[in-house]
């Protein structure tokens, strides 16, 4: 998964009282006999602590919180805006609950969770049925499937583990193609069924699943369910640079991400493009760091399920921007796979959904794609 990286410049505030202690001749000379002078120059002071309080607060009136932690072999960061005196006490305890439900529902590196127990499965017919986490990704994963006439299959794990990408593998070598067309006939995210009752159906003995191309964006998604619950409205969450943004930053301004420039070797600082997200989740797929050259030919684990092979159509990097980080990370995988055309097809057909699809020339140059309606930004200097 190529890696993201997201901007937060933060206003600093700076107001205050800078004049003296009000001065006894302000006052007049002489006051009522049930007050003595000393007592209405207390009353004073008050009178200004309290109106320098109430300056402070109203123009330095938001905070930044950050929250932070490990997950799906990465890490998390959520930043959570509040007023000055808002507190997020107890949740990083329930962040850490929330993930930590979801791995042991859809991460196939736990051989205890579901997803690994249903890809040990072998009964053809019978119901194997599912927690809500991994029923509410099976069908978004469905929906891609669907839309993406088969570019995104979450099925084709065993490929991506034979090409050395995947669990254990070391990438470095072209596999045997008889190795390649085996492993094809077990392929196809319509070899599983999923009942209404909330079960699975394997239509095919050895199908396995492998749901990592959606379950980070599914992570930020269960995170944003918790901020709003909570009543929070300005935040950014991110998962393994899976991202979701809401309300504006302390100063006011969206929150504004970078798209990382998609080459081979480049610094993580290295930016390409900006968007402005406000209410929107976003997501970058990419080839160009996860890869191996043989012969000359570059490799990537972008594996296209009607081949086997990896995908050689020149995109280098997708990034979408959609209203919910499980379709936008799933989504951003099957335009990379798809190409330029189908690809950016498919993206202003969704109502909602822009993107940026940005290939590679033969002479290295890299040439851009966008969705008729994104708004990007040049990359600070």
């Amino acid at each position: 998964m190529a890696n993201k990286r997201w901007e937060m410049a933060e206003a600093a505030f700076s107001c205050g009282y800078h004049g003296g202690h009000p001065r006894p001749e302000a006052f007049p000379a002489a006051a009522p006999a049930f007050f003595s002078v000393r007592y209405v120059l207390l009353i004073a002071r008050c009178f200004v602590l309290v109106g320098l309080l109430s300056v402070w607060v109203g123009c330095d009136s938001k905070r930044e919180h950050t929250l932070a932690g490990r997950t799906m072999g990465t890490t998390y960061t959520v930043k959570v805006v509040t007023g000055y005196f808002g507190s997020v006490a107890g949740l990083q305890e329930k962040f850490d609950r929330r993930l930590d439900e979801i791995n042991r529902s859809i991460s196939p590196y736990l051989t205890d969770s579901e997803i690994s127990r249903f890809n040990r499965f072998q009964w053809v017919g019978e119901e194997f049925p599912i927690s809500a986490d991994f029923l509410r990704v099976m069908k978004t994963a469905a929906r891609l499937y669907a839309l993406s006439d088969g570019a995104w299959d979450g099925t084709v794990g065993p490929l991506v583990d034979v090409w050395g990408f995947g669990r254990g593998g070391s990438p470095g070598r072209v596999p045997p193609a008889e190795t390649i067309a085996a492993l094809l006939r077990d392929v196809g995210f319509d070899k599983i069924e999923i009942r209404a009752s909330g079960a699975l159906v394997k239509r095919h003995a050895a199908v396995s699943l492998d749901l990592s191309s959606v379950g980070q964006g599914y992570g930020v998604d269960q995170l944003v369910e918790l901020l709003r619950a909570a009543g929070f409205t300005d935040y950014l969450v991110e998962i393994g640079g899976e991202i979701y943004a809401a309300g504006a930053r302390p100063d006011g301004r969206p929150w504004r991400v970078g798209i990382s420039r998609p080459a081979a070797g480049a610094r993580p600082d290295d930016i390409y493009k900006v968007v402005s997200l406000k209410d929107q989740a976003f997501s970058t797929s990419g080839d160009y760091r996860q890869l191996f050259v043989q012969d000359g030919i570059r490799y990537s684990h972008h594996i296209d399920p009607a081949t086997g092979y990896p995908v050689r159509n020149g995109v280098v990097s997708v990034s979408i921007l959609a209203d919910n980080c499980t379709f936008a990370d799933g989504l951003g995988t099957a335009v990379l796979v798809s190409g330029v055309e189908k690809g950016l097809a498919l993206i202003d057909r969704l109502e909602g959904v822009e993107g940026l699809l940005v290939v590679e020339a033969a002479d290295g140059s890299l040439q851009d794609y966008p969705s008729k309606h994104i708004r990007l930004e040049p990359a600070p200097r």
